[in-house]
């Protein structure tokens, strides 16, 4: 098998059994997975778990972080770039098309099993060119959210890349066992629950 073969195999396995198993699923199983006889395999071309997981996401972020900059401008152009909806579908609208697009069917689960692993969850990657479409997405919703306190408003933008994953994750479950088929409206339901969370006012007793 060629090398840019291989690797792609093991991102393509990786996906899945992390997905499938959690992050801890053997190495060894996602080789086998993968059509590799050597048990190392992950190891030679990643160097570890967790530069495994790290290459899992870069190769899809990449065309999300492109995705996300095309939506960004023509919300410049119409004006809406600083409207909260629009910000909340700029990074929901990415990974649903991603799915459509490219038949990826783990996606969504494995960054529900890792979002709170350091490759999603260390802050200090938002800093790097890679990731200013989502540092400026998130920049916005902070300052379209002026009602909340500073650490209401930082809890629910933190709770928010929970729940997108998760509810991302239950869409693709549905499609994959074939309960529902995609509906142009999925989008806008997850994004309209998720506004709902983030601006739904503080009771008193949360003051």
């Amino acid at each position: 098998m060629h090398t840019d073969d291989s690797r792609s195999a093991l991102l393509d396995a990786g996906e899945r059994l992390i997905a499938e198993r959690g992050v801890e699923v053997p190495l060894r199983d996602i080789a086998a997975a993968a059509g590799q006889r050597n048990n190392s395999a992950v190891h030679y071309y990643f160097d570890s778990r967790t530069g495994l997981i790290e290459a899992i996401v870069d190769r899809r972020m990449n065309w999300l972080e492109q995705r996300r900059m095309e939506l960004l401008a023509a919300h410049e152009a119409d004006g809406t770039a600083h409207d909260l909806r629009a910000l909340v579908t700029m990074l929901a609208d990415p990974i649903l098309e991603l799915l459509d697009r490219s038949g990826v069917s783990h996606y969504g689960r494995f960054l529900e099993v890792v979002r709170t692993h350091p490759v999603i969850a260390d802050a200090r990657r938002l800093a790097g060119s890679d990731r200013a479409a989502v540092r400026i997405i998130a920049t916005r919703l902070t300052a379209a959210l002026p009602h909340l306190p500073p650490r209401h408003r930082r809890r629910r933008l933190e709770t928010m890349a929970t729940v997108l994953f998760a509810l991302v994750a239950d869409y693709e479950r549905t499609l994959e066992s074939g309960v529902r088929a995609p509906r142009p409206d999925d989008s806008g339901e997850i994004v309209d629950m998720i506004v709902a969370m983030i601006t739904v006012p503080m009771t008193a007793a949360a003051d």
